[in-house]
């Protein structure tokens, strides 16, 4: 009589569910309640990432490349999804997660804590979100363009500056509460905007970083006067539609500043600033220094 077989052991998966041995870069850092990662994989046969239900927040994807696809399950059912570059998906944790990984792959994914949507929302024009809307293969290309920022960090982790993810993190944080925040609870200020109003002029303000929309375009797509919305707005957000333009340019340009060696010239015509000197002294007003001076630090 034959002895019997023991089973194989399982293959080593990492924190996030990927078979470690099959994965050709893995980098890990942490900054200011964020988890960001990076995975990377060549191999054709990665087979099933599973993660089983917890209460550790929320998982963010962006990936950086295309011709990625994973099937979903559910139960005996599947949903194929196909991601370009900078395609987005968005996940809670406290949900079992199934999927099969029919290519290579190459993402930086954030882990967001439960507590961080306590923190970060609730100053957040006195709202609060209780997480973050299901998505995948979505198209965000801010956060996109924030993900691929974190790829220097990712590799030199040693060489990062805390201030620099420190600020990326918060710039992240306020992205994804403003563009896929689920479960508003309270709601809009008196005299202040509906959020769906808010939604779409904040969408359309950061459509044109240059400036091409009037204040009366989006007003009227809000259905409202042009003096009705500007005091609205500043009702809802705490700043003037110019003001929060502004802060989004801002942001537009950290990005830049930590992805590319564009000049600043350069930057701040992408931006939508009339001129390096406009750029300067606006930067300067936000951030507390010359964005010169902000890109040596980073």
């Amino acid at each position: 009589m034959s002895a019997a077989t023991s089973p194989l052991p399982a293959p080593s998966a990492d924190a996030l569910g990927c078979t470690a041995a099959k994965l050709h870069a893995s980098q890990d850092l942490h900054a200011e309640g964020l988890q960001i990662y990076r995975r990377r994989s060549t191999d054709r046969h990665m087979g099933q990432v599973v993660t089983a239900a917890s209460g550790r927040g929320h998982l963010v994807g962006i990936a950086l490349t295309g011709g990625h696809a994973r099937r979903l399950l559910h139960g005996r059912q599947g949903e194929t999804h196909h991601f370009g570059p900078g395609s987005v998906y968005i996940r809670s944790f406290a949900d079992d997660y199934r999927a099969d990984l029919h290519s290579p792959f190459d993402f930086v994914l954030l882990e967001l804590p439960p507590t961080l949507f306590d923190r970060s929302s609730a100053g957040h024009c006195g709202r609060r979100v209780a997480g973050l809307r299901t998505s995948t293969a979505a198209d965000d290309p801010v956060l996109a363009a924030l993900g691929r920022a974190l790829l220097p960090a990712l590799a030199r982790p040693q060489e990062a500056s805390p201030l620099f993810l420190g600020q990326m993190a918060t710039v992240i944080q306020t992205h994804l509460i403003e563009r896929h925040g689920d479960g508003l609870a309270d709601a809009p200020a008196i005299g202040g905007l509906a959020r769906r109003q808010e939604r779409l002029a904040k969408e359309m303000l950061a459509s044109r970083l240059d400036g091409g929309l009037s204040m009366g375009e989006i007003a009227e797509a809000c259905g409202l006067s042009r003096s009705h919305f500007a005091r609205a707005f500043r009702t809802s957000t705490g700043h003037s539609p110019t003001q929060w333009l502004q802060s989004q340019r801002v942001d537009a340009a950290c990005a830049l500043m930590a992805q590319s060696s564009r000049t600043l010239a350069e930057i701040a015509a992408a931006c939508g600033f009339a001129d390096q000197s406009h750029f300067t002294r606006v930067f300067r007003q936000l951030k507390g220094m010359a964005p010169n001076r902000w890109r040596q630090m980073r």
